[in-house]
Protein backbone atom coordinates (compact mmCIF):
# COMPACT_ATOMS: atom_id res chain seq x y z
CA UNK A 1 0.00 0.00 0.00
CA UNK A 2 1.66 2.94 -1.21
CA UNK A 3 1.35 6.33 0.02
CA UNK A 4 2.01 10.34 -1.72
CA UNK A 5 4.01 12.70 0.30
CA UNK A 6 2.52 14.54 3.12
CA UNK A 7 0.68 13.62 6.12
CA UNK A 8 0.51 9.76 7.03
CA UNK A 9 -1.39 7.89 9.42
CA UNK A 10 -1.13 4.63 9.36
CA UNK A 11 -2.24 1.71 11.09
CA UNK A 12 -1.01 -1.86 10.98
CA UNK A 13 -2.16 -4.70 12.75
CA UNK A 14 -3.10 -8.30 12.81
CA UNK A 15 -6.68 -9.91 13.74
CA UNK A 16 -4.88 -12.22 16.72
CA UNK A 17 -4.99 -9.19 19.14
CA UNK A 18 -6.45 -9.36 22.62
CA UNK A 19 -9.91 -7.67 23.36
CA UNK A 20 -9.40 -3.50 24.03
CA UNK A 21 -12.52 -3.25 25.16
CA UNK A 22 -11.03 -1.64 27.79
CA UNK A 23 -10.14 1.13 29.82
CA UNK A 24 -7.09 4.00 29.94
CA UNK A 25 -6.75 6.41 33.05
CA UNK A 26 -4.96 9.57 31.74
CA UNK A 27 -3.03 11.75 33.68
CA UNK A 28 -3.01 15.26 33.09
CA UNK A 29 0.10 18.31 32.23
CA UNK A 30 -1.77 20.86 34.41
CA UNK A 31 -5.20 21.54 35.85
CA UNK A 32 -7.58 22.25 32.51
CA UNK A 33 -7.61 18.09 31.45
CA UNK A 34 -10.36 16.37 32.04
CA UNK A 35 -10.37 12.14 33.16
CA UNK A 36 -12.19 10.53 30.85
CA UNK A 37 -10.96 7.25 30.90
CA UNK A 38 -12.88 5.77 28.20
CA UNK A 39 -11.03 6.34 24.72
CA UNK A 40 -12.14 3.69 22.21
CA UNK A 41 -12.96 1.16 24.46
CA UNK A 42 -9.25 0.66 24.94
CA UNK A 43 -7.56 0.02 28.16
CA UNK A 44 -3.67 -0.16 28.80
CA UNK A 45 -2.07 -1.52 32.04
CA UNK A 46 0.95 0.38 33.59
CA UNK A 47 3.15 -1.42 31.61
CA UNK A 48 1.92 -0.81 28.23
CA UNK A 49 -0.21 -3.82 27.77
CA UNK A 50 -3.47 -3.85 26.72
CA UNK A 51 -6.27 -6.19 27.76
CA UNK A 52 -10.25 -6.48 28.01
CA UNK A 53 -11.98 -4.32 31.18
CA UNK A 54 -13.87 -6.52 33.49
CA UNK A 55 -17.58 -5.52 34.12
CA UNK A 56 -17.10 -4.20 36.99
CA UNK A 57 -14.68 -1.61 35.52
CA UNK A 58 -16.99 -0.63 32.86
CA UNK A 59 -19.47 0.22 35.36
CA UNK A 60 -17.17 2.21 37.43
CA UNK A 61 -16.13 4.02 34.67
CA UNK A 62 -19.72 4.98 33.55
CA UNK A 63 -20.33 6.41 36.82
CA UNK A 64 -17.08 8.30 36.75
CA UNK A 65 -18.13 9.91 33.40
CA UNK A 66 -21.60 10.46 34.28
CA UNK A 67 -20.65 12.10 37.37
CA UNK A 68 -18.27 14.42 35.90
CA UNK A 69 -19.70 15.34 32.45
CA UNK A 70 -22.53 18.22 32.65
CA UNK A 71 -24.69 18.31 30.25
CA UNK A 72 -25.42 20.96 27.64
CA UNK A 73 -27.61 24.14 28.90
CA UNK A 74 -28.61 27.19 26.60
CA UNK A 75 -28.46 27.11 23.03
CA UNK A 76 -25.84 24.19 23.15
CA UNK A 77 -28.55 22.53 24.40
CA UNK A 78 -30.50 22.95 20.97
CA UNK A 79 -28.97 21.25 18.00
CA UNK A 80 -27.53 23.50 15.27
CA UNK A 81 -27.30 23.20 11.06
CA UNK A 82 -24.39 24.86 10.98
CA UNK A 83 -22.09 25.89 14.62
CA UNK A 84 -19.79 28.60 13.99
CA UNK A 85 -16.52 28.20 16.02
CA UNK A 86 -13.89 30.92 15.86
CA UNK A 87 -10.15 29.73 16.52
CA UNK A 88 -9.08 33.29 17.55
CA UNK A 89 -11.65 33.15 20.44
CA UNK A 90 -11.26 28.86 21.22
CA UNK A 91 -7.49 30.19 21.82
CA UNK A 92 -8.28 32.60 23.93
CA UNK A 93 -10.29 30.91 26.07
CA UNK A 94 -7.94 27.83 26.19
CA UNK A 95 -5.09 30.88 27.17
CA UNK A 96 -7.96 32.10 30.01
CA UNK A 97 -8.34 28.40 31.83
CA UNK A 98 -4.40 27.79 31.58
CA UNK A 99 -3.85 31.11 33.58
CA UNK A 100 -6.88 30.38 35.96
CA UNK A 101 -5.49 26.91 36.38
CA UNK A 102 -8.87 25.51 36.17
CA UNK A 103 -10.59 22.80 34.22
CA UNK A 104 -11.81 23.59 30.71
CA UNK A 105 -15.65 23.24 30.69
CA UNK A 106 -17.23 20.73 28.31
CA UNK A 107 -17.96 23.50 26.02
CA UNK A 108 -14.40 23.45 25.19
CA UNK A 109 -13.69 20.40 25.11
CA UNK A 110 -16.09 18.96 22.99
CA UNK A 111 -16.11 21.88 20.33
CA UNK A 112 -19.55 23.64 21.52
CA UNK A 113 -21.26 20.10 20.62
CA UNK A 114 -19.48 20.05 17.12
CA UNK A 115 -20.32 16.77 15.02
CA UNK A 116 -18.51 17.03 11.78
CA UNK A 117 -16.32 20.02 10.04
CA UNK A 118 -18.11 21.19 6.76
CA UNK A 119 -16.31 24.79 6.68
CA UNK A 120 -13.36 26.54 7.24
CA UNK A 121 -13.84 30.44 6.47
CA UNK A 122 -10.72 32.96 7.03
CA UNK A 123 -11.38 36.37 7.77
CA UNK A 124 -8.51 39.11 7.22
CA UNK A 125 -11.36 42.16 8.92
CA UNK A 126 -11.48 40.11 11.91
CA UNK A 127 -8.03 38.14 11.70
CA UNK A 128 -10.00 35.13 12.53
CA UNK A 129 -10.22 31.65 11.08
CA UNK A 130 -13.76 30.02 11.50
CA UNK A 131 -14.57 26.54 11.32
CA UNK A 132 -18.15 25.53 11.04
CA UNK A 133 -20.15 22.18 11.08
CA UNK A 134 -23.48 20.22 12.23
CA UNK A 135 -23.71 20.37 16.08
CA UNK A 136 -25.81 18.44 18.92
CA UNK A 137 -26.27 18.48 22.68
CA UNK A 138 -24.06 15.49 24.42
CA UNK A 139 -24.93 13.08 26.37
CA UNK A 140 -23.52 9.74 28.38
CA UNK A 141 -24.71 6.38 26.97
CA UNK A 142 -24.92 3.70 28.99
CA UNK A 143 -21.79 2.59 27.55
CA UNK A 144 -19.71 5.67 28.76
CA UNK A 145 -19.42 7.66 25.49
CA UNK A 146 -19.98 10.99 25.21
CA UNK A 147 -22.45 10.99 22.04
CA UNK A 148 -24.70 13.82 20.32
CA UNK A 149 -28.14 13.53 22.01
CA UNK A 150 -29.48 12.79 18.10
CA UNK A 151 -27.36 11.37 15.92
CA UNK A 152 -25.52 9.00 18.63
CA UNK A 153 -21.94 9.96 16.80
CA UNK A 154 -19.00 10.90 18.77
CA UNK A 155 -18.37 14.70 19.81
CA UNK A 156 -15.42 16.30 18.76
CA UNK A 157 -11.96 17.12 20.91
CA UNK A 158 -10.46 19.82 21.68
CA UNK A 159 -7.07 17.32 22.45
CA UNK A 160 -7.70 15.59 18.79
CA UNK A 161 -8.30 19.23 17.24
CA UNK A 162 -4.38 20.47 19.00
CA UNK A 163 -2.55 16.99 18.02
CA UNK A 164 -3.63 17.80 14.40
CA UNK A 165 -2.77 21.01 14.68
CA UNK A 166 0.82 20.33 16.09
CA UNK A 167 1.38 17.74 14.27
CA UNK A 168 1.22 19.23 10.38
CA UNK A 169 4.99 19.56 10.25
CA UNK A 170 6.52 16.49 11.44
CA UNK A 171 3.90 14.84 9.33
CA UNK A 172 5.11 16.62 6.04
CA UNK A 173 8.89 15.13 6.90
CA UNK A 174 7.76 11.87 8.32
CA UNK A 175 4.29 11.27 8.49
CA UNK A 176 2.23 9.58 11.42
CA UNK A 177 2.16 5.91 11.89
CA UNK A 178 0.72 3.37 14.12
CA UNK A 179 1.09 -0.31 14.12
CA UNK A 180 0.10 -3.18 15.69
CA UNK A 181 2.94 -5.80 14.16
CA UNK A 182 2.91 -9.73 14.64
CA UNK A 183 6.34 -10.63 14.67
CA UNK A 184 8.29 -12.91 12.32
CA UNK A 185 8.31 -15.73 14.60
CA UNK A 186 4.99 -15.69 15.31
CA UNK A 187 4.21 -15.84 11.75
CA UNK A 188 6.59 -18.89 11.45
CA UNK A 189 5.51 -20.73 14.43
CA UNK A 190 1.64 -20.62 13.89
CA UNK A 191 2.71 -21.74 10.44
CA UNK A 192 4.32 -24.76 11.96
CA UNK A 193 1.69 -25.24 14.28
CA UNK A 194 -0.80 -25.57 11.24
CA UNK A 195 1.18 -27.81 8.90
CA UNK A 196 0.80 -30.66 11.60
CA UNK A 197 -2.97 -30.03 12.21
CA UNK A 198 -5.14 -32.93 11.04
CA UNK A 199 -8.96 -32.55 12.14
CA UNK A 200 -10.79 -35.11 13.09
CA UNK A 201 -14.29 -35.76 11.32
CA UNK A 202 -16.54 -33.33 13.76
CA UNK A 203 -13.43 -31.67 15.19
CA UNK A 204 -14.24 -28.74 16.07
CA UNK A 205 -11.02 -26.09 15.41
CA UNK A 206 -12.07 -23.89 18.00
CA UNK A 207 -9.94 -26.47 20.34
CA UNK A 208 -6.97 -25.33 18.23
CA UNK A 209 -7.35 -21.46 19.78
CA UNK A 210 -5.15 -21.90 23.36
CA UNK A 211 -2.45 -23.57 21.11
CA UNK A 212 -2.92 -20.75 18.24
CA UNK A 213 -2.43 -18.02 20.74
CA UNK A 214 0.74 -19.06 22.41
CA UNK A 215 2.13 -19.81 19.19
CA UNK A 216 1.56 -16.69 17.60
CA UNK A 217 2.30 -14.55 20.41
CA UNK A 218 1.85 -11.00 21.72
CA UNK A 219 2.47 -8.26 18.36
CA UNK A 220 4.38 -5.13 19.32
CA UNK A 221 3.05 -1.72 18.92
CA UNK A 222 4.47 1.46 17.33
CA UNK A 223 3.62 4.87 16.74
CA UNK A 224 5.53 7.78 15.29
CA UNK A 225 4.50 11.17 14.49
CA UNK A 226 1.75 11.81 16.94
CA UNK A 227 2.56 11.61 20.78
CA UNK A 228 2.31 8.15 21.78
CA UNK A 229 0.26 9.06 24.97
CA UNK A 230 -2.42 11.07 23.11
CA UNK A 231 -5.89 10.15 22.57
CA UNK A 232 -5.41 11.08 18.53
CA UNK A 233 -2.85 7.60 18.52
CA UNK A 234 -4.59 5.68 21.23
CA UNK A 235 -8.39 6.06 18.66
CA UNK A 236 -5.95 4.85 15.80
CA UNK A 237 -5.24 1.64 17.60
CA UNK A 238 -8.54 1.00 18.56
CA UNK A 239 -10.44 1.84 15.15
CA UNK A 240 -8.04 -0.97 13.65
CA UNK A 241 -8.07 -3.16 16.20
CA UNK A 242 -12.17 -3.27 16.09
CA UNK A 243 -12.06 -3.25 12.51
CA UNK A 244 -10.25 -6.72 12.39
CA UNK A 245 -12.11 -7.82 15.46
CA UNK A 246 -15.54 -7.22 13.55
CA UNK A 247 -13.85 -8.54 10.38
CA UNK A 248 -12.66 -11.98 11.60
CA UNK A 249 -16.01 -12.71 13.88
CA UNK A 250 -14.65 -12.02 17.47
CA UNK A 251 -17.10 -9.14 17.61
CA UNK A 252 -20.80 -8.79 16.03
CA UNK A 253 -20.67 -5.57 14.61
CA UNK A 254 -24.62 -5.13 15.56
CA UNK A 255 -25.57 -4.03 12.21
CA UNK A 256 -27.86 -6.45 9.90
CA UNK A 257 -26.27 -5.50 6.99
CA UNK A 258 -22.56 -6.21 7.95
CA UNK A 259 -21.49 -10.13 8.54
CA UNK A 260 -18.31 -10.95 9.50
CA UNK A 261 -15.40 -11.79 6.91
CA UNK A 262 -15.42 -15.23 8.73
CA UNK A 263 -19.34 -15.96 7.83
CA UNK A 264 -19.31 -14.13 3.98
CA UNK A 265 -15.54 -16.56 3.55
CA UNK A 266 -17.14 -20.04 4.70
CA UNK A 267 -16.36 -22.35 1.29
CA UNK A 268 -14.73 -20.14 -0.57
CA UNK A 269 -11.66 -20.66 -2.50
CA UNK A 270 -8.40 -18.76 -0.32
CA UNK A 271 -4.80 -19.77 -1.03
CA UNK A 272 -3.35 -21.19 1.73
CA UNK A 273 -0.79 -18.96 2.67
CA UNK A 274 -2.74 -15.51 1.63
CA UNK A 275 -3.79 -12.98 4.55
CA UNK A 276 -6.86 -11.02 3.74
CA UNK A 277 -5.86 -7.40 4.46
CA UNK A 278 -8.18 -3.98 5.32
CA UNK A 279 -7.64 -0.61 6.40
CA UNK A 280 -9.15 2.87 6.44
CA UNK A 281 -8.79 5.69 4.57
CA UNK A 282 -9.61 9.23 3.19
CA UNK A 283 -13.15 9.42 1.17
CA UNK A 284 -13.60 13.23 0.03
CA UNK A 285 -14.49 15.10 -2.78
CA UNK A 286 -12.14 17.43 -4.26
CA UNK A 287 -11.86 20.36 -1.65
CA UNK A 288 -14.38 23.23 -2.38
CA UNK A 289 -13.04 26.93 -2.29
CA UNK A 290 -14.17 30.25 -3.43
CA UNK A 291 -12.17 32.53 -5.71
CA UNK A 292 -10.95 34.15 -3.09
CA UNK A 293 -9.93 31.45 -1.23
CA UNK A 294 -11.48 33.05 2.15
CA UNK A 295 -14.03 29.93 2.01
CA UNK A 296 -13.22 26.01 2.02
CA UNK A 297 -15.65 23.12 1.97
CA UNK A 298 -15.18 19.91 3.04
CA UNK A 299 -17.57 17.04 1.66
CA UNK A 300 -17.56 13.10 1.31
CA UNK A 301 -18.15 10.35 3.74
CA UNK A 302 -14.53 10.90 5.54
CA UNK A 303 -13.88 7.28 5.89
CA UNK A 304 -13.70 4.12 3.32
CA UNK A 305 -12.55 0.69 3.87
CA UNK A 306 -9.73 -1.40 1.36
CA UNK A 307 -8.50 -4.35 1.24
CA UNK A 308 -6.09 -6.68 -0.33
CA UNK A 309 -4.72 -9.67 0.04
CA UNK A 310 -1.07 -10.30 1.83
CA UNK A 311 1.04 -13.26 0.65
CA UNK A 312 3.60 -14.35 3.99
CA UNK A 313 6.06 -16.66 3.11
CA UNK A 314 7.73 -19.53 5.26
CA UNK A 315 9.64 -16.82 7.30
CA UNK A 316 6.89 -15.15 8.71
CA UNK A 317 7.47 -12.22 6.23
CA UNK A 318 5.24 -10.51 3.73
CA UNK A 319 6.26 -11.77 0.15
CA UNK A 320 3.76 -9.97 -1.96
CA UNK A 321 0.23 -9.66 -3.18
CA UNK A 322 -2.12 -12.60 -3.62
CA UNK A 323 -5.10 -12.38 -5.88
CA UNK A 324 -7.50 -10.39 -4.85
CA UNK A 325 -10.35 -12.00 -3.05
CA UNK A 326 -14.01 -10.93 -3.57
CA UNK A 327 -15.21 -11.92 -0.08
CA UNK A 328 -12.66 -9.63 1.03
CA UNK A 329 -13.49 -6.51 -1.14
CA UNK A 330 -17.44 -7.37 -0.55
CA UNK A 331 -16.81 -7.47 3.25
CA UNK A 332 -14.53 -3.60 2.56
CA UNK A 333 -17.57 -2.38 0.38
CA UNK A 334 -20.25 -3.08 2.95
CA UNK A 335 -18.19 -1.39 6.19
CA UNK A 336 -18.04 1.38 3.94
CA UNK A 337 -21.21 1.81 3.47
CA UNK A 338 -22.24 0.65 6.78
CA UNK A 339 -19.98 3.27 8.30
CA UNK A 340 -22.03 5.93 9.49
CA UNK A 341 -23.96 3.26 11.48
CA UNK A 342 -20.95 1.43 13.45
CA UNK A 343 -20.11 4.41 14.46
CA UNK A 344 -23.00 4.52 16.30
CA UNK A 345 -22.48 1.20 17.50
CA UNK A 346 -18.62 2.01 17.85
CA UNK A 347 -18.00 5.13 18.64
CA UNK A 348 -14.31 5.10 17.85
CA UNK A 349 -14.95 4.44 14.22
CA UNK A 350 -16.68 8.15 14.24
CA UNK A 351 -13.72 9.35 16.49
CA UNK A 352 -11.68 8.70 13.61
CA UNK A 353 -13.53 10.19 11.11
CA UNK A 354 -13.58 13.29 13.44
CA UNK A 355 -9.80 12.88 13.33
CA UNK A 356 -9.51 12.87 10.23
CA UNK A 357 -11.73 16.01 9.54
CA UNK A 358 -9.67 17.95 11.95
CA UNK A 359 -6.12 17.17 10.28
CA UNK A 360 -7.19 17.91 7.00
CA UNK A 361 -8.65 21.35 8.63
CA UNK A 362 -4.89 21.72 10.33
CA UNK A 363 -3.14 20.79 7.06
CA UNK A 364 -5.34 23.20 4.46
CA UNK A 365 -4.93 25.95 7.53
CA UNK A 366 -0.91 25.53 7.39
CA UNK A 367 -0.64 24.62 3.39
CA UNK A 368 -3.02 27.20 2.55
CA UNK A 369 -1.25 29.75 5.07
CA UNK A 370 -4.78 30.93 6.22
CA UNK A 371 -3.14 32.13 9.02
CA UNK A 372 -1.27 34.70 7.85
CA UNK A 373 -4.35 35.81 5.32
CA UNK A 374 -6.90 35.79 7.69
CA UNK A 375 -3.91 37.91 10.11
CA UNK A 376 -4.38 35.79 13.29
CA UNK A 377 -2.11 34.09 15.76
CA UNK A 378 -2.41 30.61 16.39
CA UNK A 379 0.64 29.80 18.30
CA UNK A 380 -1.45 28.24 21.29
CA UNK A 381 -3.26 25.55 18.99
CA UNK A 382 -0.07 24.80 17.22
CA UNK A 383 2.36 24.63 20.36
CA UNK A 384 4.68 27.05 19.88
CA UNK A 385 5.51 28.01 23.08
CA UNK A 386 3.03 27.33 25.68
CA UNK A 387 0.93 23.93 24.61
CA UNK A 388 -2.38 23.44 25.83
CA UNK A 389 -2.44 20.59 28.24
CA UNK A 390 -3.74 17.49 26.97
CA UNK A 391 -5.29 14.51 28.29
CA UNK A 392 -1.88 12.11 28.76
CA UNK A 393 -2.63 8.06 28.75
CA UNK A 394 -0.19 5.00 29.43
CA UNK A 395 1.36 4.03 25.68
CA UNK A 396 0.53 0.93 24.42
CA UNK A 397 3.43 -1.18 23.93
CA UNK A 398 2.16 -4.76 23.31
CA UNK A 399 -1.02 -6.87 22.65
CA UNK A 400 -1.83 -10.52 23.53
CA UNK A 401 -3.18 -12.28 20.51
CA UNK A 402 -6.79 -13.36 20.22
CA UNK A 403 -7.32 -15.84 17.43
CA UNK A 404 -9.97 -16.39 14.79
CA UNK A 405 -9.72 -18.48 12.06
CA UNK A 406 -11.69 -20.44 9.43
CA UNK A 407 -10.27 -23.38 7.25
CA UNK A 408 -11.44 -23.55 3.87
CA UNK A 409 -10.83 -25.47 1.28
CA UNK A 410 -6.58 -24.33 0.54
CA UNK A 411 -5.86 -23.71 4.16
CA UNK A 412 -6.39 -21.22 6.92
CA UNK A 413 -7.16 -18.20 7.09
CA UNK A 414 -6.11 -17.35 10.67
CA UNK A 415 -5.08 -13.83 10.84
CA UNK A 416 -5.35 -10.17 8.96
CA UNK A 417 -3.42 -6.91 8.74
CA UNK A 418 -3.67 -3.14 7.57
CA UNK A 419 -4.87 -0.42 9.56
CA UNK A 420 -5.39 3.51 8.76
CA UNK A 421 -4.29 5.15 6.07
CA UNK A 422 -4.52 8.98 6.00
CA UNK A 423 -3.36 11.68 3.75
CA UNK A 424 -4.42 14.97 4.85
CA UNK A 425 -1.94 17.00 2.42
CA UNK A 426 -3.49 15.17 -0.75
CA UNK A 427 -6.74 16.16 0.56
CA UNK A 428 -5.65 19.37 0.55
CA UNK A 429 -4.07 19.35 -2.87
CA UNK A 430 -7.19 18.28 -4.75
CA UNK A 431 -8.93 21.52 -5.22
CA UNK A 432 -12.46 22.86 -6.92
CA UNK A 433 -13.62 26.25 -7.43
CA UNK A 434 -16.89 26.62 -6.02
CA UNK A 435 -18.51 30.68 -6.10
CA UNK A 436 -21.64 29.79 -4.00
CA UNK A 437 -18.85 29.62 -0.91
CA UNK A 438 -18.50 33.24 -0.89
CA UNK A 439 -21.94 33.84 -0.13
CA UNK A 440 -21.88 31.44 2.79
CA UNK A 441 -19.16 32.81 4.87
CA UNK A 442 -21.21 36.48 4.51
CA UNK A 443 -23.85 35.06 6.22
CA UNK A 444 -22.01 33.92 8.86
CA UNK A 445 -19.28 36.75 9.72
CA UNK A 446 -17.77 37.00 12.43
CA UNK A 447 -17.87 40.20 13.80
CA UNK A 448 -21.40 39.20 15.10
CA UNK A 449 -20.00 36.78 17.30
CA UNK A 450 -20.34 37.19 21.06
CA UNK A 451 -18.58 34.63 22.38
CA UNK A 452 -16.33 32.35 20.39
CA UNK A 453 -19.25 30.08 18.82
CA UNK A 454 -22.37 30.84 17.55
CA UNK A 455 -24.57 29.28 15.05
CA UNK A 456 -24.65 30.31 11.51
Amino acid sequence: MKCPQGLQVRVRSAICIASMLVIAAPSFAGQVGFQQNSVGGVMVDAGGVVRAATPDEQQQLLRTVRAQVRVAAGELAKPAEMRMISLKGLQKAVATALANGTDLPEEIRYLAGLQRVQYVFAYPEQNDIVIAGPAEPWIVRDDAAVVGALSGQPMMLIDDLVTAMQSVEAARRSGISCSIEPTAEGHQRLNRLLSKVQLRNGQNPKALEPQMKQAFGPQMVKINGVPTDSHYARILVAADYQMKRIAMGLEPSRLPNLPSYLQMARGSLTQSNANPRWWMACDYNSLSHSEDKLSWKLSGRGVKTMTENDLIGADGQVVGNAKADPKAQQWADLMTENYSELSQQFPVFGQLRNMIDLSVVATLIVQERLDETAGVNLDLLMGRGTEVPVAVYTAPAAISPECSFLRSRKGWIVTTSGGVDINAFEIVERQAADATLSGVRGKSAAEEATSWWWNG
